[in-house]
């Protein structure tokens, strides 16, 4: 038994269940291309401030790769999973990339990193964003990475009306050597990304942003959408050209977007498959059989916990993204870059263990258990 505190003060006694039986890794996916955005771990011993650069426990950080890759999941690198702007500095990112890119290569891994401007630190007009872009998708041009262009802060800070828009994506697939993922961060993820494409009525910025897409679409490999909104997603594949894939952002709805209908499916992009690696590498190998049914029976019962982690504010989630990294062996220790593991509350930790236990995600259920309970003593929850 293990006392959980709830949110109106109290405590309750839970049962760890039994460790579940996963299927063993198999071949690469063959039906949905799947990306997991991955966290960082950082170093425990580092003498650190929240305001100082983020300091890597890189050796743990790679083996976590190598795990998503196992498991025939592709790695998205750096990007608001892996902290980016939120504890992990351009410095730090542009690391991670290139030690990511090399541990890739190694082990015959896919991989695509996050391309920003966050090594901006102050206001910057269009010219100082463009190039703070084409600086980043050098860097992960020279890896060998597959560059996903991210949202930008410094862009949304820029531009006056969507030709700034039109005019900066345009130039920089025009410098893409291959075609790169777009990717379209809600402001529920981020807030000073509201009103991107210029203008805070979503029918009107998507409409820019297909016209970027329309553009170039040879340039295009795929779009990502973080919007947390199914019906926005649908109609957005459906107006692609062709050849341009949609990688669901959605961790409210991954599974019947995945899952798709007669008019086409989203590949995924999603940061609530960094804890739930296993099981959604057993779902898509399912759903590559034909299989729809036995997919959404596999990752249908996971969702309540990704509404749990991403329930706003919505970018604290990586808090118990790495919480559950803990428990599950994947790491030493609950910290994380910039002091975030004190951003989500001692209940939501609480529920977000019990959930997870109830999917059979920790392979070590009695490990977890013992690391749950030395947390919950240490903020006063005596077992």
């Amino acid at each position: 038994m293990i006392r959980l505190p709830h949110g109106s003060g109290g405590v309750r006694e839970y049962s760890p269940r039994p460790a579940r039986p996963t299927a063993p890794a198999g071949g690469p996916l063959t039906s949905r291309t799947v990306f997991s955005a991955a966290h960082v771990v950082a170093d425990p011993y580092a003498d650190t401030t929240p305001d100082s650069p983020a300091a890597v426990d890189w050796d743990a950080t790679l083996a976590f790769r190598r795990h998503l890759w196992a498991q025939g999941l592709g790695v998205a690198e750096a990007m608001d999973t892996a902290q980016r702007g939120m504890g992990l500095d351009w410095a730090g990112a542009a690391e991670l990339i290139r030690r990511s890119a090399a541990e890739a290569k190694a082990v015959g891994g896919r991989i695509a990193c996050g391309v920003g401007t966050d090594q901006l630190t102050g206001p910057a007009d269009l010219v100082a964003v463009r190039e703070a872009y084409e600086e980043q998708l050098a860097l992960v041009e020279e890896t060998g990475s597959q560059a996903i262009l991210m949202a930008s802060r410094a862009l949304a800070a820029a531009a006056q009306d969507p030709d700034d828009y039109l005019d900066t994506y345009g130039h920089l697939l025009r410098q893409a050597s291959e075609p790169v993922i777009l990717h379209w961060l809600g402001p529920m993820f981020d807030p000073a990304l509201d009103g991107y494409w210029g203008s805070s009525d979503l029918d009107a910025a998507t409409s820019v942003f297909l016209d970027v897409i329309a553009a170039q679409p040879d340039k295009v490999d795929g779009i990502k959408v973080s919007l947390l909104d199914a019906r926005r997603e649908i109609d957005l594949r459906r107006r692609l050209p062709e050849g341009v894939r949609c990688y669901t952002g959605d961790d409210f709805h991954y599974p019947e977007l995945i899952a798709g209908d007669e008019q086409g499916f989203s590949h995924a992009l999603l940061g609530i498959f960094d804890p739930l690696a296993p099981l959604a590498a057993e779902a898509v190998r399912t759903l590559d059989t034909g299989d729809t049914e036995g997919f959404r029976k596999v990752l249908d019962p996971t969702v309540e916990l990704s509404r749990h982690l991403f329930q706003t504010p919505t970018r604290f989630y990586k808090t118990g993204v790495v919480l559950l990294a803990w428990l599950a062996g994947h790491q030493d220790h609950f910290t994380m870059v910039g002091g975030l593991q004190s951003a989500r509350s001692l209940p939501h930790l609480a529920r977000a263990y019990e959930l997870a236990d109830g999917l059979g995600l920790f392979p070590d259920p009695e490990l977890a258990e013992s690391r749950m309970k030395s947390l919950l003593t240490v903020h006063g929850v005596h077992q």
